[in-house]
């Protein structure tokens, strides 16, 4: 008998739309006390100083609001899962996109503003099942708005490394939608039941191809904190630098992640 089909994870609209503006809320207030000196830091994003990353994170949010004033368009390209995949072909644009953003925009106080006024009108009525043309491909409002939790969880993360003391804080609801969409994109790129990643409280999935159990938990167990898992997902730290730093528990011969990471890069 064939595995049963794993069901698609569901997110709750509201919850989704309410991180979304609480984190990027949240990088706002952060972002409005930064120094030029802070802002002239390097970030672990290439060459992008912290100023140009605080740029980037309303251009990933601002992306809601310019899709929803495109015709929509005829039917779904991408499903939730697809879109941590098709990311990395847009990388050059994106890196041009947000050098003349930050050049265009020196006052970041008022580029914020602008950009959360616009979000917060433009999300007040529009439907989840809104489809929107992004350039990655057409897909729902609703699913959109969860890839932009990861957007905004994963750029908090690196705004709070490039700023000692920064600590800008996480929406509960936004970390977990990032952890569980690429908790569950692990799953989708590599399927299979040998493994268990547990991302305790947010996330457990099953995957790697292997020997199949019957019951109970698998013969290997991986286990990690949402941030740390966060970071191995979308190349911000190394497998076997986590596993050095004890950040990561692996157990099991098939516990070895390395050949699957990262999901996003």
């Amino acid at each position: 008998m064939p595995p049963a089909k794993k069901r698609t994870r569901s997110y709750d609209p509201a919850k989704i739309r309410a991180a979304v503006l609480a984190q990027f809320g949240n990088v706002r207030q952060a972002v409005h006390t930064l120094t030029p000196g802070q802002l002239a830091l390097p970030t672990r994003l290439g060459d992008w100083t912290v100023r140009e990353l605080a740029a980037h994170v309303t251009m990933a949010v601002e992306t809601v609001s310019r899709n929803l004033g495109r015709e929509e368009p005829a039917k779904a390209e991408l499903t939730l899962l697809d879109w941590p995949f098709a990311t990395a072909a847009r990388a050059a644009d994106i890196d041009d996109g947000t050098r003349r953003l930050a050049e265009a925009n020196p006052d970041l106080g008022a580029l914020y503003a602008a950009t959360e006024e616009r979000l917060t009108r433009n999300l007040a009525d529009a439907p989840g099942a809104r489809l929107l043309a992004t350039r990655t491909g057409a897909l729902s409002l609703a699913d959109y708005l969860v890839t932009r939790t990861v957007e905004l969880v994963v750029h908090t993360d690196d705004l709070n490394a490039a700023v000692p003391g920064l600590d800008i804080p996480y929406d509960r609801q936004a970390l977990a939608a990032c952890t569980r969409l690429l908790a569950d994109a692990l799953a989708a790129r590599a399927p299979g039941g040998s493994t268990e990643v547990r991302v305790p409280p947010y996330a457990v999935v099953q995957c790697v191809e292997g020997p199949r159990h019957t019951r109970g938990t698998p013969p290997s167990v991986v286990e990690t904190d949402p941030l740390t898992w966060i970071r191995l997902a979308t190349g911000r730290l190394a497998w076997a630098e986590a596993l050095h730093d004890a950040k990561v528990s692996a157990s099991g011969e098939r516990a070895d992640l390395s050949a699957h990471l990262p999901l996003m890069a």
